[in-house]
């Protein structure tokens, strides 16, 4: 399915661009590694840069099929490498899943909110595009208030939803959130 999403956008304080090889090495040192930034991520935390430049690749070559978005954010003006990531894919013609993630020292800082509000504004803005939804796992307090502030409603706890292995094996519950026009 064709990703009807833009290159690249910009926010009042945010540049969204499409991932480029070289900001693999940034992406492991700013948060990747972190265990705190990656505590309800559906990964552990990467061990090593080979590791950071495999998702690069995987992301770009996502990108270039068309079949997802993962936007590096920037802080803007200055576009001094990656703070952060929102993905967007598309699940079926009108409803794209959105998950982000961002560099602790940013977090706090209404960025994501921002970057959230922005890229679902665009999404919605197409005929085709009805729903922009987002899970996070009921304990990630922050992730559930970024959501919200973003104009996003609970509508439903997910049993058993998705792994977040740094918490647990099993599958955890989740929250689904979504906006919708």
């Amino acid at each position: 399915m064709d990703n009807v999403l833009p290159d690249h956008f910009k926010t009042e304080r945010l540049l969204l661009r499409k991932p480029a090889y070289a900001d693999a090495a940034e992406i492991f040192s700013r948060y990747a590694q972190d265990t705190a930034v990656s505590r309800f991520m559906t990964w552990r935390p990467l061990a090593r840069l080979y590791e950071a430049q495999a998702f690069i690749g995987q992301a770009i070559d996502d990108w270039d099929k068309g079949t997802r978005r993962a936007y590096v954010l920037e802080l803007a003006p200055r576009g001094d490498g990656p703070v952060g990531m929102l993905d967007a894919r598309h699940i079926n013609r009108h409803t794209i899943d959105v998950g982000y993630v961002l560099a602790r020292p940013q977090w706090g800082n209404g960025l994501m909110p921002e970057a959230l509000s922005a890229l679902t504004a665009i999404a919605l803005s197409y005929a085709a595009i009805f729903r922009v939804q987002a899970t996070c796992d009921v304990d990630n307090i922050a992730s559930a208030r970024t959501l919200e502030k973003a104009g996003f409603a609970r509508e439903a706890r997910l049993e058993r939803y998705l792994v977040h292995p740094n918490i647990d094996d099993a599958p955890r519950p989740c929250f689904m959130y979504a906006r919708c026009r």
